[in-house]
């Protein structure tokens, strides 16, 4: 059998065998060039109109998504082959789009995944693009989508999180930070520290995602208490388990000016054992390799979508419990490659709230609840989403993956925390009758939950 060996599988494999101090000199390297590319050009002239437009009323965000959404459609029905063909079939005209109005919009056709995984490198990209580069998501919820990126669009998304993320917590692109994200950034063979690489030019420490443990734990906050380090920034769940190992282990952190949190479910516990341990508040926040819509939290804990990003539509189906609904976005920013009425495959709860913040009048969301894929179908029809929430006051427990096998069949694997004993089954088991009824649980308890290349795990698989 013949091994094939990817060009960046090699490259890792060379950057593997480096020392520590070349590992380092070659992520300083790599960031500089994002920092070139994320922070040059229209950057920071979109900073300043991101900035100017976080004043603007309701009526003001209707009239500017209006008019931007015009343009967006006239010039994808003129220069985007996949939507010229698909408005066209559905009986619409380049007029139609001149004069379109925001409440139309749900009558426009959906943008599935799936299209965008066989068309998004040739019928839904523009023919008038710039040169650019295609970004790929993780696949760890099936085939990878690819987001073709030029430098303005880089630009002008970079200074939006600037913006709506960096400034809303208090910290900007100047101030030290560490991160813990899926970047494999220390090879998984090392086990000794340092657990982090340093990327000079950005001012940043990367941390391992894989070499967190209660064992390394206190090598990971020294490191950070070393440097300085003012922000924290990564996956939810990475940073509630630095912070409650930290806790557990008595070790003094400094206290950081914030700390923003994605990519996973942030629980009432995780944000109160994170803003605990560091000292500062907790900031989630809500995006995608997709770039067509951004959900960050406000100074007052309420958490916003950002309307000149995309247009927010939620989507009630029957089958969804409670106030859970299904997001739809599309792009304002992207004219390369546009994601209109995108099926993104994320579930929100909305708020009910008509009183918004006097100062930030966009949409307001009450939760991030997860992905459409991240549900489980019960014998009645229902769809539960985000088990993260259930578990959430469940002591005992430090990470749980729920495998719906049947109707009537759940198997969880469970990572047991210290405080784990015979009554956290008993409570797992009293969450499912409360919320689903009678059906048979089965466990498996290990060491760790295999995680995909991203260093994250699916909350739920479902093979109903």
């Amino acid at each position: 059998m013949v091994k094939i060996i990817t060009m960046q599988t090699l490259i890792f494999k060379i950057y593997s065998n480096l020392p520590i101090f070349f590992q380092n000199l070659v992520v300083s390297t790599y960031g500089l060039y994002w920092k070139k590319r994320r922070f040059g050009g229209v950057f920071e002239k979109q900073v300043d109109l991101f900035r100017s437009r976080n004043s603007f009323s309701k009526q003001q965000w209707n009239e500017y998504q209006e008019k931007e959404l015009r343009k967006l459609l006239v010039h994808a029905f003129t220069n985007v082959p996949f939507y010229q063909k698909k408005y066209m079939d559905a009986g619409y005209n380049l007029g139609d789009f001149q004069t379109f109005k925001l409440t139309d919009l749900n009558k426009l056709p959906f943008l599935e995944k799936e299209e965008l995984r066989q068309f998004g490198k040739t019928e839904l990209l523009s023919n008038t693009r710039n040169k650019g580069d295609f970004y790929s998501s993780s696949g760890s919820t099936g085939t990878p989508v690819n987001t073709y990126f030029t430098s303005n669009f880089h630009q002008k998304w970079s200074a939006a999180f600037e913006v709506r993320i960096r400034e809303w917590a208090g910290v900007n692109r100047y101030n030290c930070r560490a991160m813990i994200g899926g970047r494999l950034v220390v090879p998984v063979s090392q086990k000794k520290p340092p657990y982090f690489r340093f990327n000079r030019f950005e001012n940043q420490l990367y941390f391992s995602i894989n070499h967190l443990s209660k064992l390394t734990a206190k090598s990971y906050i020294e490191s950070m208490n070393k440097f300085g380090v003012e922000y924290l920034t990564g996956y939810a769940n990475s940073i509630w388990l630095l912070a409650k190992y930290g806790i557990d282990l008595n070790i003094n952190s400094l206290k950081l000016k914030s700390v923003i949190t994605s990519s996973e479910k942030l629980t009432e516990l995780m944000r109160k054992d994170i803003s605990n341990f560091f000292k500062c508040k907790v900031y989630d926040s809500y995006s995608g390799v997709e770039c067509c819509g951004l959900i960050s939290e406000y100074e007052n804990g309420t958490l916003h979508w950002s309307p000149d990003l995309a247009v927010m539509e939620s989507i009630k189906k029957d089958t969804l419990e409670g106030d859970l609904r299904e997001l739809i976005c599309t792009g304002l920013l992207n004219f390369d490659q546009p994601l209109i009425r995108y099926r993104i495959g994320d579930l929100v709860s909305l708020s009910s709230d008509k009183i918004f913040e006097s100062k930030i009048e966009m949409p307001v969301i009450k939760e991030i609840v997860g992905r459409t894929d991240d549900i489980v179908t019960l014998k009645d029809g229902r769809q539960l989403g985000s088990f993260n929430r259930f578990f959430a006051d469940i002591i005992g427990l430090s990470k749980v993956q729920v495998i719906q096998n049947t109707h009537l069949h759940f198997h969880l694997n469970v990572v047991k925390s210290d405080d784990f004993d015979e009554s956290t089954i008993k409570q797992i088991r009293s969450v499912f009758q409360n919320r689903i009824g009678e059906v048979k649980l089965t466990f498996d308890f290990i060491k760790e939950i295999p995680t995909s290349k991203n260093g994250k795990f699916k909350a739920v698989i479902s093979k109903i």
